[in-house]
Parts: C-alpha cells; structure tokens; sequence
C-alpha cells in the first residue's frame, strides 16, 4: 500500500477542499457513534458533541501529530447497560468517567517506566494478527448493515444499495481524478444515497419532523445528578477499560503503519492514551458514552492518503455544530443502513489488510511452529467471538480477549525473540518522503 501522502499530517488543505474532506470524516464516523447511544438509551446529538470536543482534546493533548477521530465506544455497551440498571443514568456516567481516570492512570505509568517494554509486549507477531482481527471481526456487523433491510430480514435490493455504494467508493479511489481521489469515501456515499432515493429506500418523515435548532439534553454531574462512586460501579467499568487499551494501541499501530510514523515514540504512547481517557471523561460530564479511536477513520485515511489533523479538527468542530443542529443531524440520519454498510465493508477491510501489511513488512516466518500458533489463535479467538465471562455484566470477549491471549502466549512459548528497537525501521522512508 502506497502511504506517500497527498497532505501530510501538517498539511493545511485549501478551503474549497477542508469543508469536503472533514465531512467525509464526520459521515464515516457517525453511524457507528450514534448507534451506541441508540443501544444503550443515551442522546445521540451528545454523542456526536462529545466525539467532537473528545476529538479536539486528543489532537491538542497528542501535539497535533495525531490524525485520529474518536467516536463512541462499543466495548461500553454492555456495562454502560448493568451501570444504568444498578444505578441510573448517573451510574453509567460516573462509571464512564471512572474507565477515563483509568486511562489516565496507565499513560503516567508509561511516562514513568517508558514505552519501550511494549515493544516485548506487542512485536509484530502479535500485533499484525490482533490488526487483522479489529477490521475482520467487523465483517459480519457491515455485511448485515449492507444486506438487511431496517426490519432486520436480507432484502435484495437494500443490498442492491449497498454494492452500488462499495462499487462507486471504489471506482473513486482508484480511478478518481483531482478532488475526487481525495474523497472517494464521501462520494460513494453521495452515489449511495442517490440511489436509495430512486428505489425509494430513504425515509424523509424525521427530517421534516425535526427542527432546526435543538438543545441536546446535556447530563451534568452536580447539576442533574449527584455524583455517588460506589465499589460495585468501579469494578464494573474499570476492568473494561483496561480490555480497551489493548484495542487503543492496536488502533495506534495501525495509524502508525498508514501514516508512516512511530506513534508509539513519538508523541508517545502516553498521549494518545490520555487523550483517550479525556474524550472519555468529557463525554461522561455532559452525558455521552465512552470514546474510543475510530478505525473506520483511520480506513479514510489509508485510502485517501490525507493525513492532515486539521482535517479532522474540521470534522471535529462540524460534529460539535451538527450536535445542535436538528435538521442536518436527522438528514445524517436518513442515510440508509445499506448505503453505509456497503462503505463499511470496504474501510473494515482496509484495517484487516494494514495487518496483514504488517506482517508482510516485518518478514514474519510462517515457517516457524510459533508464529504459526500465536497467529492461528488470535485469529480464531477474535474473529470467532470467544467470549470469558469473568463476572455479571463483565465479559472479556472478540479482539481483547485475543489480544490478551496473544501476548500471553508469545510470552510463555521459548524462542521469543528480542524486539527491535524501533517497529517502524521499515516506514523511515515514507516519513522523509
């Protein structure tokens, strides 16, 4: 994969083209972050607000080096459910701003001890793998969004929807010219949705219902509820972000690997993980979910090859608008579920192939009995679903649980080998170039 960028991660793009690229952003972040708050019965216009302010917070914490965008967590759901059942909606709050202290916490750890003990933790043996399975366990969620129609049954034309979109969004980035090469994303989606008016699958009745103006309903500690930590509600939601970290660095890795730099160095680890923890906290004060580094973004930027964080501080300052904006969030809205499951099979393969990248660039030897097996269970155990019921409402399960397996067992088998000092040796020459 050529990572040679059209804008570089300091690269300020032209105003005709900043508003273009930033939405292309916004629309493939939002149908997952406000799914969540659908599911677990919180607003989604705080959802898009607090993706919009968390994602500025990462940038400025992160020394604008970072181009990420962070949306709402589905590692969450659960949780956020057995807090809002054991404690209302001010225990799903509390619990979430408890999961962003925790974050907290492991970045002064690392400032502390260093990074470079992650390199033992996570060599490309168990990274490349852990990548694959963060896009491939995906792969049934966009291929049901892409085939179902809203009543959850296969409809063939809701996938007819959806292969026009995955046909469109790849004919614009291989063969797209000029602006369009740099949004391929955004255009399929545009194709997509036109389609779905003629067939007469897209639904106007919200949009015409809601108004232009609308104040979200902000939940704010010390305002709309008192703020009561118990021990039950800490061990519900800690633990969870601990799981999440895993996925964390595995979304910087990648980031890494398409961007071509050492994310782990430089800002550092630490950063980025801190500034996940902030999104998280500001979110739980105003009353959104936890938020989490989105890799449906990093796939925008893998394809388009525009890697400037002023692009997503556009989509940023867009969402944060959008938030209270009726109109234009229930028009976002009104994008069928095909047309983005059709995007979505396309950036969630994107992700699985910087792993497999991943191993291609570091000269993994399948030769050898152990790569075999370290890979061959992170695979199966995270694509399969394998699931470890620690307790009620806790669960290590999908990419964690084989992220953690995967470490383990590149730590415990003999014949580990010392890690490099630097993962991205390979990646120096896109970074000078």
């Amino acid at each position: 994969m050529n990572n040679k960028p059209i804008l570089d991660v300091h690269d300020i793009p032209k105003p005709v083209h900043w508003l273009t690229l930033s939405l292309q952003h916004l629309f493939a972040m939002f149908g997952a972050t406000i799914l969540v708050p659908f599911l677990v019965g919180l607003d989604p216009a705080i959802a898009l607000i607090s993706s919009g302010l968390g994602t500025i917070a990462f940038l400025m914490i992160t020394k604008w080096q970072v181009p990420a965008y962070l949306g709402s967590s589905f590692a969450f759901i659960t949780p956020i459910i057995a807090a809002k059942a054991a404690g209302g909606p001010a225990g799903a709050m509390i619990g979430s701003f408890i999961a962003g202290l925790v974050y907290g916490i492991v970045a002064l750890i690392i400032k502390k001890a260093g990074y470079r003990w992650i390199m033992n933790l996570l060599p490309p043996i168990v990274v490349g793998p852990i990548i694959i399975v963060i896009g491939l366990a995906l792969a049934g969620t966009a291929v049901s969004m892409a085939m179902n129609n809203p009543a959850g049954e296969y409809s063939l034309l809701h996938f007819s929807a959806a292969l026009v979109t995955l046909v469109a969004t790849i004919i614009f980035s291989i063969y797209g010219k000029g602006t369009l090469s740099m949004i391929p994303i955004l255009a399929g989606i545009i194709i997509g949705y036109v389609y779905s008016l003629v067939v007469g699958i897209v639904d106007f009745a919200p949009v015409a219902a809601a108004k232009w103006f609308e104040m979200p309903n902000f939940f704010v500690p010390f305002v709309d509820y008192e703020v009561k930590v118990t021990l039950d509600l800490v061990l519900l939601m800690a633990p969870v972000a601990i799981v999440t970290l895993s996925e964390h660095i595995g979304h910087q890795l990648v980031l890494g690997k398409v961007v071509g730099r050492d994310y782990i160095k430089n800002p550092g680890l630490h950063r980025s993980i801190l500034g996940d923890g902030t999104a998280t906290m500001i979110s739980a004060l105003i009353g959104g979910p936890p938020k989490t580094t989105y890799g449906e973004n990093i796939g925008v930027l893998a394809i388009t090859r525009v890697y400037s964080v002023y692009v997503l501080l556009g989509a940023a300052v867009v969402a944060t608008v959008f938030g209270f904006i009726g109109k234009v969030t229930a028009l976002i809205s009104s994008i069928p579920t095909p047309v983005m499951g059709g995007v979505s099979i396309l950036l969630f393969g994107i992700i699985a192939s910087s792993g497999l990248r991943m191993l291609v660039d570091s000269k993994i030897d399948f030769g050898d009995k152990r790569n075999l097996v370290i890979s061959s269970v992170i695979l199966v155990v995270g694509i399969g679903g394998a699931v470890i019921k620690v307790s009620e409402g806790f669960e290590i399960h999908g990419m964690a649980l084989a992220a953690i397996l995967g470490i383990l067992i590149n730590l415990i088998l003999p014949g580990r080998p010392e890690a490099a000092e630097d993962m991205f040796e390979s990646d120096k020459e896109s970074e000078v170039a």
